[in-house]
């Protein structure tokens, strides 16, 4: 019997995750590859429960997804972490074999899958608003489609030291900006939001008459505020469930070893269930 045989489950882990649309989308994977005897499921585990979680799974598990606050805290629990992972230290996909565990992150592959789908294939210049463990992938991503500088809007110069240290470490150019004037950002051609559930509401009244596109990672509560004024701007939106998708159609396949992973039924699974709820 080989690995895959026998591994046939997976879960994504954080907190807290009863939000998480992740089951949603493997699952809708899984129905449509007919993998009949797999599973996805949904665990709330915090920092200080990982390991212990982590050291209890036997070998029916075949791969784990990672949140908030875990995608740092995962990576000395790993025998290996691929180059991506590794150039913003924060993985969101584990693979689990009987060579060990393996980190990588689909989050930065993910976010220029969504970006190519909406016709975005290289840009001048682009603004990233907030500094957490996305707005660094979001570099990451930017490394390969920016042709010139990133401005960060952060609230800390802590944050912004450390942003301006993912660029050093990136290739990109990045320039820090006070939250302050975030309006400023707006007029970039490509605005990435990485921000928390209403952080940028406040600049809703001061999207340009022209906008270019922006990139909010939210998918709950959609649209945000922000996304819904830029749209009645006329200017193009890509959505937290872009990313979402994008990501876990890459997450199915490195976990069930099948390619190609459908990301049209994993986005209609995940748009009934927002709808639903």
């Amino acid at each position: 019997m080989t690995s895959t045989d026998r591994r046939h489950r997976a879960a994504v882990l954080g907190s807290p995750i009863a939000h998480s649309l992740s089951p949603v989308l493997h699952r809708a994977a899984y129905a449509e590859l007919g993998l009949v005897d797999w599973s996805y499921d949904r665990f709330d585990v915090d920092e200080a429960a990982l390991p212990g979680f982590v050291e209890g799974l036997d070998s029916s598990w075949a791969g784990l997804s990672l949140t908030m606050p875990l995608k740092r805290a995962i990576i000395p629990l790993l025998d290996s972490v691929s180059e991506t992972a590794a150039s913003v230290e924060a993985v969101n996909t584990v693979v689990l074999t009987d060579d060990g565990r393996t980190g990588d992150n689909t989050d930065i592959p993910g976010m220029i899958a969504a970006l190519r789908e909406r016709g975005v294939e290289k840009t001048e210049s682009a603004a990233v608003l907030g500094a957490g463990a996305t707005a660094s992938s979001a570099l990451a991503a930017l490394s390969q489609i920016c042709t010139g500088p990133v401005t960060a809007y952060v609230r800390s110069r802590g944050r912004g030291d450390e942003m301006r240290g993912w660029g050093e470490r990136l290739g990109v150019d990045v320039h820090i900006a006070d939250w302050a004037e975030a309006e400023q950002a707006l007029h970039a051609p490509l605005i990435i939001a990485t921000t928390p559930a209403g952080a940028t509401d406040g600049l809703m009244d001061a999207v340009p008459d022209h906008p270019g596109t922006l990139f909010d990672v939210l998918y709950e509560p959609w649209p945000t505020g922000l996304a819904s004024a830029w749209e009645r701007h006329g200017g193009a939106v890509i959505g937290g469930l872009d990313l979402l998708v994008h990501q876990a159609v890459l997450q199915v396949e490195q976990m069930t070893g099948r390619s190609p992973a459908p990301p049209a039924v994993m986005r209609q699974a995940g748009e009934q269930a927002l709808a639903a709820r």
